[in-house]
């Protein structure tokens, strides 16, 4: 849990996949979340949580179904959707929330 709160309080974005081993869906969400993490390296955090194992989390933010993505920066969740996404989407909101050069003060 730690580790969890940890992820999403950085200043680097991370998208997290609230799936389930039973769901159709999250399956097909798997490789498609690969691919997002090869094309964004550090720069931001992919991360799966099974919402069977992990209810108190599922419960803390509300999921319902699944998959649900939610992007956390610092701490707060800036995207949400439910359903199976595809990677240009997904990429293109982790890079509308991956610091630049330019961000830094």
């Amino acid at each position: 849990m730690s580790e969890f709160t940890d992820l999403i309080n950085q200043d680097k974005p991370t998208l997290v996949d609230f799936f389930a081993t039973w769901c159709g869906p999250c399956k097909m969400q798997a490789p498609i979340l690969e691919r997002v993490k090869n094309t964004v390296g550090d720069s931001a955090n992919v991360l799966k949580v099974d919402i069977d194992k992990n209810e108190d989390l599922a419960m803390r933010y509300n999921v319902r179904s699944v998959p649900t993505l939610i992007l956390f920066k610092n701490g707060e969740a800036v995207w949400r959707t439910v359903g199976l996404q595809q990677d240009d989407i997904l990429i293109g909101k982790l890079k509308e929330h991956i610091p630049t050069k330019s961000d830094e003060v």
